[in-house]
């Protein structure tokens, strides 16, 4: 399956991209970043959190959305 991953904030300066197109053949989240983490090394060990269809998700989610967005951290006031 072909997974858009979305990338914000400083992943999208890391990556050098704000979304891209990976294909996809394993089922969870965390193997949807073991993916991610060999394109983009400079992702591991960031913090982050990951939407699946506009939801947070925990690593352990099925991937059955084709969008995933990787959020950094962010505060608030």
């Amino acid at each position: 399956m072909n997974i858009t991953v979305k990338y914000f904030g400083v992943l999208a300066e890391l990556t050098q991209c704000m979304e891209e197109t990976i294909v996809f053949t394993k089922s969870t989240v965390i193997e949807l970043l073991e993916v991610v983490y060999q394109k983009h090394p400079t992702l591991n060990g960031k913090n982050f959190k990951v939407a699946l269809n506009n939801e947070l998700v925990d690593m352990g989610t099925i991937v059955s959305e084709v969008e995933v967005a990787l959020l950094p951290p962010f505060s608030g006031g």
